[in-house]
């Protein structure tokens, strides 16, 4: 019995050992990337079919908010995800010291502002309350839609990094309540209006284009991107993952499926 097992054991460890070291991209080894609920997981599960007949076996991770998707890429729990945009990513970078980098474009979720209240932004009563993401992006990118629209004014020269504290006029005192970008929607009930990507805005119901008291026009500078750690950046495998987003198929999946709150972005 000693000597049979001792036969065996040097078949079994080098069949361990290329299990470990399968290639990115195989079923053995699908390439893990991590993707928000909604939108970004919908559009994901395109890319991976037409991925998958092309070779490449991917392997969907969701995640509920915008915090855990770049954690798990930074632990190694992932390979790449696809749910952030430039700003959000630059912001991640300075405050938590990721080596990440963006090695493709994937969708622009359009911000709108909703109410289940009001017709119209004209409509907003003395002290509306108006919900905002607590994410530093995300929540400039709302303040200047509502600028834009003229509910408030801003201090000249910002950006999406701009804050309430950038606020010159309000004339409506208007309070800004907060809240984690994926709350917002359940929120429409208690606020007089929402500042919500399409992202969260679509599974809800809601369309940009159609149902929105102010959008925004679409700047560039919020397309979601394909995020690798740096060392990855030129592997095929991610070359092939971001380029999985431009297949035609994928982008008539996306004018079809949203009806123009998203936009392909590759």
């Amino acid at each position: 019995m000693l000597r049979r097992s001792a036969l065996i054991l040097p078949l079994a460890l080098p069949l361990a050992a290329r299990a470990q070291a399968a290639e990115i991209g195989t079923a053995a080894r699908p390439v893990r990337v991590g993707v928000t609920q909604g939108v970004h997981a919908q559009t994901f599960e395109q890319v991976a079919a037409v991925l998958r007949r092309d070779g490449l076996h991917t392997r969907a991770v969701e995640f509920g908010d915008f915090i855990q998707p770049n954690a798990a890429l930074a632990a190694g729990d992932l390979d790449a995800n696809a749910y952030q945009h430039m700003p959000f990513l630059d912001a991640q970078r300075a405050q938590r010291g990721y080596d990440f980098v963006p090695v493709g474009r994937t969708v622009l979720t359009i911000m709108g502002v909703f109410s289940r209240r009001h017709r119209t932004l004209e409509a907003l009563p003395q002290g509306a309350r108006i919900a905002i993401p607590n994410d530093p992006t995300n929540g400039g990118r709302a303040l200047l839609i509502l600028a834009q629209a003229g509910v408030i004014t801003l201090r000249g020269g910002v950006d999406f990094r701009a804050t309430v504290a950038d606020i010159t006029a309000n004339p409506k005192r208007v309070r800004f309540v907060e809240l984690e970008a994926a709350s917002i929607v359940r929120a429409l009930e208690d606020v007089d209006a929402g500042a919500i990507t399409g992202n969260f805005a679509q599974p809800a119901g809601l369309n940009a284009l159609r149902d929105a008291l102010a959008r925004e026009t679409g700047e560039s500078v919020y397309t979601v991107l394909v995020v690798v750690r740096r060392r990855d950046a030129d592997a095929a495998w991610a070359r092939r993952l971001a380029a999985g987003y431009a297949h035609p198929e994928v982008k008539a999946f996306i004018e079809r499926q949203f009806e123009g709150s998203v936009i392909p972005g590759a």
